[in-house]
């Protein structure tokens, strides 16, 4: 067994390059093969320069200490199993990545006459989409706080947005009623229900939401996903609105309920909303 080693700059033109069975090829700096090589053996290519060739073939292993950059239109690997190192892989690079760009990446598993199954991601309703269905265990949804600004004469409007979340809380400020509650951001996928849960907890005087006139559900304003928005209102149980405890700290869990129909985006009248309260939590009393 010996190894055959190139250094520095070597070059061989317009023919094959062997290395028989059970020998090494051993390359250090700039190497340039414009032929093709053949290695029986193993191809160790060392150093911080380049190795250029238009084709290798290696019966053996093929060991790169340094970085390797591979052009072309496809790479196929045909090994039983790819092991990496990296804990973050990246995918559809390009000079300067985009929503757009990123359109329709993702994860594709070959599944014959069955269909594939693609995980991608679609930059319209800013998520992705599974091919088939998704089953997760031990799921934790995110809690957020539902942002807030003041209308006037004590009234606020009270913000949900699924870009960070569709669990949100939010403590009814002393003398304070949500006027308006914005539901904004949520994918706009044809026949999906996005769901919105606020968790609020009453102030300290029990004043919050307390009347028809500043329910909840009658002033509702929809923004989804790369839509502009609009005023639209809740379809509740008890067809009237929802109102909120007035008992002092106690906290009520609504439930905002979005079907899209699929139809234009940006018609009022395909968006239906639905509304729900579980209300009155408070500490229970102990009975002996």
């Amino acid at each position: 067994m010996s190894t055959l080693r190139v250094d520095n700059i070597k070059s061989r033109t317009g023919s094959t390059v062997t290395i028989p069975e059970n020998n090494t090829l051993a390359v250090t700096g700039v190497t340039s093969v414009s032929g093709a090589l053949n290695v029986t053996g193993a191809l160790n290519v060392t150093g911080g320069g380049n190795f250029n060739t238009t084709g290798i073939m290696t019966c053996g292993g093929l060991t790169v200490n340094g970085n390797m950059t591979v052009d072309g239109t496809t790479t196929t690997i045909s090994s039983v199993n790819l092991v990496v190192e990296d804990k973050n892989i990246g995918i559809g690079t390009t000079t300067s990545p985009s929503n757009t760009t990123a359109d329709g990446g993702g994860i594709t598993i070959f599944g014959g006459s069955d269909g594939d199954k693609t995980l991608t991601w679609n930059s319209n309703s800013d998520a992705f989409a599974f091919s088939n269905a998704v089953d997760i265990k031990g799921a934790v949804e995110t809690v957020s706080v539902a942002t807030t600004s003041e209308l006037g004469g004590g009234k606020y409007l009270l913000e949900c947005d699924a870009q960070n979340g569709t669990v949100f809380t939010h403590t009814i400020p002393s003398g304070g009623t949500v006027g308006i509650v914005s539901l904004r951001d949520f994918p706009v996928t044809k026949n999906s229900l996005t769901t919105y849960t606020i968790i609020f907890t009453q102030n300290a005087t029990g004043t919050g939401n307390t009347t028809g006139l500043t329910g909840i559900g009658t002033n509702i304003y929809l923004k989804p996903y790369n839509v502009a928005g609009f005023s639209t209102s809740a379809r509740v149980a008890t067809a009237s609105t929802i109102t909120l405890s007035s008992t002092a700290n106690d906290i009520d869990i609504v439930s905002f309920a979005i079907h899209y129909n699929g139809s234009g985006t940006g018609t009022v009248g395909n968006y239906n909303v639905l509304a729900t309260n579980n209300g009155s939590f408070r500490y229970g009393g102990l009975r002996p």
